[in-house]
């Protein structure tokens, strides 16, 4: 006897909402203890086929194996730190130009000021006064904040290593765990699902670092040619940023124009910073990204932006990094599991097909009208007897015979 009990689908998707908002609520409770092991996760994954290369060809053990994975990981992110620090030591240097520069143009907006909307230079230092004293006396409570994000920043770099070395070291352990948690006769869909997040992660996180080292070398060229000088600098730092989506370039555009205004009196300048920006973001999305980040994952933007916007609001950088990435493992989850298949196309980039004019690429909505019509005409076919009779006795009269 049957006893499974069928829910209406209000009831379901109240269930599914419920869901959402409790492991959403669970994600911002317990940040600081879950996104650095999602992070370690992320890397550890990135880091399997550098183990799996180690243990057979060159026949380590398999915990030598990781450790030699883990401390080449730190040797890579170490480098780009030393790297940063490096420069931001030489522009520590150029202090006195700096500071000359921003009095510069700190006077030119005075007398902009001054000259639009008619506020004299005694009241704007009025203003400028007022604005710092009501700085330093929040400065207290923004110290102990900015102390504290220090303090959680560094016990998670000392505590990432230890997870990724762990999460490699006992991945048989995992996954054993997951095979006892299915049903006997779904053992073959959990294999798809962790295969198909293996190869969607690597993919991914790979394509990152080639697209942060194509991102950092365009960005530093193009900054060279506008006389930019810590254009390196910028470079590197605008790599690093890109690999945020959508928010990241934004705010390493802002950081060049800074950084331009404190290196030279120049407001020419600025444009050409702009301009290098853009064309380079231009480069990105249309060129490096679809060749490079070849994610086998497709997420729409607008999943994709919401997804960064809530990760940045639980956990900051570290939330909007892994937002992309955990978006396409619960896409791969969601469409290989029936009753959340519906979930998995929702958050898919099912665009219709484009055709070219001239240099340009336009969406072509007949190829939509006609998935459209043979939507319909599969719908029609369903509430039609004498159609399914007609397409079951094709399908089995060549069996008969």
């Amino acid at each position: 006897m049957d006893t499974t009990q069928k829910f209406p689908f209000y009831a379901k998707f109240a269930l599914v909402l419920l869901s959402i908002s409790l492991i959403i609520s669970l994600l911002y409770v317990g940040h600081q203890v879950l996104f650095p092991v999602m992070l370690s996760l992320l890397f550890a994954i990135l880091l399997r086929p550098v183990v799996k290369l180690l243990t057979i060809k060159l026949k380590l053990p398999h915990v030598i194996a990781v450790m030699i994975s883990v401390f080449l990981f730190l040797l890579f992110i170490g480098g780009i730190v030393f790297f940063v620090s490096w420069q931001i030591g030489g522009m520590a240097e150029d202090w006195d130009s700096i500071k000359k520069n921003i009095l510069s143009h700190y006077h030119t907006v005075q007398i902009w000021i001054k000259q639009r909307f008619h506020i004299s230079y005694n009241e704007q230092q009025k203003y400028v006064d007022r604005a710092t004293k009501e700085s330093l006396e929040g400065g207290g409570q923004l110290m102990g904040s900015t102390l504290s994000s220090f303090t959680d920043a560094l016990f998670n770099v000392v505590l990432i290593p230890i997870y990724i070395f762990l999460i490699l070291l006992y991945r048989n352990l995992f996954i054993k765990f997951l095979s006892k948690l299915v049903s006997r006769e779904n053992q073959g869909k959990l294999q798809d699902i962790l295969q198909n997040v293996k190869v969607a992660i690597q993919s991914f996180v790979v394509g990152l670092l080639i697209e942060f080292g194509i991102v950092s070398t365009l960005t530093s060229i193009g900054l060279m040619i506008v006389g930019v000088e810590y254009a390196i600098l910028l470079g590197v730092i605008t790599g690093i940023l890109n690999l945020i989506p959508y928010i990241g370039i934004l705010i390493a555009a802002f950081l060049s124009v800074l950084a331009t205004l404190s290196s030279s009196t120049d407001i020419t300048i600025i444009a050409g910073v702009v301009i290098v920006n853009v064309v380079v973001q231009l480069l990105d999305n249309n060129i490096i990204i679809p060749m490079i980040v070849s994610s086998k994952v497709k997420v729409n933007a607008f999943v994709s932006i919401l997804a960064v916007i809530i990760g940045g609001t639980i956990a900051g950088v570290a939330g909007m990094f892994l937002a992309i990435p955990v978006v396409a493992i619960l896409k791969v989850i969601f469409d290989r599991i029936e009753p959340l298949e519906p979930w998995g196309f929702l958050m898919g980039d099912d665009m219709p097909k484009t055709y070219e004019w001239g240099k340009l690429k336009l969406p072509s909505f007949d190829a939509g009208n006609m998935r459209v019509e043979n939507f319909k005409q599969n719908t029609e076919s369903e509430n039609r007897p004498d159609l399914i009779k007609l397409n079951v006795k094709k399908i089995v009269t060549p069996a008969r015979d």
